[in-house]
């Protein structure tokens, strides 16, 4: 497997929010669920200039997507958003984007990272050192808890 890291480039922000848009929606949820999530996984400007945003390809293609922010406290990093594309699910693109997530939190000094996942992740994040700490609301739908997790670094 080729893997190549790359900083994500503000003119794939449109081909980026899609690919969100496609692996949230292997977790079964229906189209009116992924149009309520649109907005909240949609790639703008300010999400080039405000946090690190990699991308990962495999075999030249764009397979997967990191995104890391500063979290809720001053030595804490948060994972915006780790998606992978259906096709490369189950590759291990999974666990390499969150190994450079980690690498990138900790280069920034930060000692944890702070995550809100969906409820299909959590186990992923848990299999790969996380705790659950609480719920958060959804961003996108109302009503909706998501676990909140921490990854000590």
């Amino acid at each position: 497997m080729a893997l190549i890291f790359r900083p994500a480039r503000p003119g794939e922000a449109g081909a980026l929010s899609a690919l969100c848009l496609r692996s949230k929606a292997v977790w079964g949820y229906d189209a009116a669920f992924i149009a309520a999530c649109r907005a909240e996984l949609t790639l703008g400007a300010e999400d080039f200039a405000l946090c690190r945003l990699a991308v990962a390809e495999l075999a030249g293609q764009v397979a997967g997507l990191a995104q890391l922010g500063p979290g809720p406290g001053p030595d804490v990093a948060e994972l915006w958003k780790l998606f992978i594309a259906p096709e490369a699910q189950g590759r291990g693109l999974g666990r390499a984007l969150m190994a450079w997530s980690c690498a990138a939190a900790r280069a920034r000094g930060a000692r944890s990272l702070h995550i809100v996942a969906d409820p299909g992740a959590e186990a992923f994040y848990r299999r790969i050192g996380a705790s659950r700490t609480g719920e958060a609301p959804s961003g996108s739908i109302p009503g909706r808890v998501l676990p909140v997790l921490h990854l000590a670094l």
